[in-house]
Parts: C-alpha cells; structure tokens; sequence
C-alpha cells in the first residue's frame, strides 16, 4: 500500500497566526471568543495551556478577550473596551481583508454581496463590517433571484470555492453595468483545493483529515468525493480497516486535511 501526501495541506499562515498569538497569551485569564480555529483537538490542546474559550463577552469579567481567525464586528471590540478587556487581535489577515472591503462597498454606496456559507462565523463578521447591509449568497439560485442594482460590489467567504464563486459571479454581472469584484478567496484554499483533486484522481481512497466544523475541510471531502471513496476523519482513531477491505485492491491512499489541521494529528 502506497500513502501519497497531498502537495498542500494543513495549517495555513493565518491559522499558525492565530494559534501563535493564542499561545503567546497563555496566562490563564484569556479566552478566545468562540473556537479560535474549527479544530476540536487544537481547541483542547489550547485550553490545557492556559487559553479558554467563551461564547460572548457576557462571560468574560476580566483578562484577554483573543479575537479568533474567522474575525468579528466592530461592535465587539467596542463592547471588549467599554468592559476593560484586553483586547488581542487574531483575525487571519485574508479575513480582515474581507472584512474592509465589504466595508469600503457598503460605504461607497454599493449594494454589497458576500458569496459565502450564511452560517459561518468568518461570514457573519464581514457582513457585520458591511453595517449589517450586504446580501449573503450561497447558491446560484440565490444569485438568479437577486434583483438588478445600479451599483453591485462583490466579495467572497475566504474559503468558498474558486468555481463556485465564478458560477455565482457569471449570474450577478447580469445584475448591473456598475459592478465591482473584490476577489477575497485565500491562496491556501486554492491551493489545498487544487491539490486534493489532483490526489484523489490518482488514489483509490482519500482520507481527509480536520474538523468537521470546519467549513474548508469540508469543501476539501466534498470535492475529493466526486472522484474516489473519501473519508473526512479527525483523528486517527476514527479510521476503519474496513474501508481498505471493500476493493480487493487499495494500492494508494491519499491524504489531505483542512487549513486548520495540525502536523501533529
């Protein structure tokens, strides 16, 4: 049996940022606000060292209020200071690029599209900066129903999918002569995306390592699945002789794992 590594997988610069900054200020008294990255394992990890996690501010008296990668409002850094919290910021710079140009959109009067998952947290924190006016879409039927504009400004969920952001794209030039496309997607996620299909076309299993929380994982199993049996584990605990018994043959085995997917697992 041969095991292929995909040519890019795992950590991010962003995400070795943000756990950087974290452990840097393990002194016991900070929390991230919510998971500072979608992996379990490393959130765990963190909390042993002195780093813990809250749900809101509501919860923090004191000490070091850590901004996770996937970024937040205005809002809370404004709550953060009116409650005397230090505050460290965390925000994966792809992310905070997102963040400013939703606002720059919004502010110069462009009604403001985010082509990305409405429910992910790195979402849900560029439309905050957009003041809470941009029109989240995650499908092309989204985009087909999205009414024509004078001035139409565009930017992407980090992590979204080059195709899918292109597909959804082609619908919304259609929607204004005025349109201005802010590319936000990050170079890890094209290049872990690219990577992944190129392995699964070879192997005859792919295991796909992270988070299950974690959206770029998931897109990573997604697309590998259109070409051979996938796994999306996140540990090597969950891994099952079984699978490698169904084919007579399992001569490769390919593996990738998400952007914020440690060596270590």
């Amino acid at each position: 049996m041969e095991v292929i590594l995909a040519e890019y997988l795992g950590f991010c610069y962003g995400v070795k940022r943000a756990i950087k900054i974290a452990e840097e200020n393990a002194d016991g008294k900070s929390c991230t606000l919510g998971p500072i990255i979608h992996n379990p394992q490393v959130v765990e990890k963190l909390r042993r060292e002195g780093v813990g996690t809250v749900d809101s501010l509501q919860e923090m008296e004191e000490g070091t209020v850590i901004i996770r990668s996937h970024g937040v409002g205005p809002q809370v850094y404004k709550d953060a200071e009116l409650k005397g919290l230090k505050i460290v910021d965390a925000t994966c710079p792809h992310v905070k690029k997102a963040q400013l140009s939703a606002k720059e959109l919004s502010e110069s009067g462009y009604k403001t599209v985010i082509v990305g998952e409405k429910n992910h947290p790195e979402v849900k924190s560029i439309f905050e900066w957009s003041n809470k006016e941009a029109i989240i879409l995650e499908t092309e039927e989204e985009a087909k129903q999205l009414s024509s504009c004078q001035k139409l400004g565009i930017v992407s969920q980090t992590t979204v999918s080059s195709e899918r952001f292109k597909r959804i794209v082609e619908l919304l030039l259609e929607k204004s002569n005025n349109i201005k496309i802010l590319r936000t997607i990050c170079i890890a996620t094209e290049q872990r995306q690219a990577a992944a299909i190129e392995l699964a076309e070879k192997v005859d299993v792919m295991l796909v390592i992270g988070g299950k929380n974690s959206a770029n994982t998931t897109r990573l199993a997604q697309l590998c699945e259109e070409k051979c049996q996938t796994y999306h584990i996140e540990t090597a605990e969950e891994l099952s002789p079984e699978w490698f018994k169904k084919i007579e043959k399992k001569e490769k085995i390919g593996i990738t794992a998400g952007a914020s997917t440690p060596d270590w697992i």
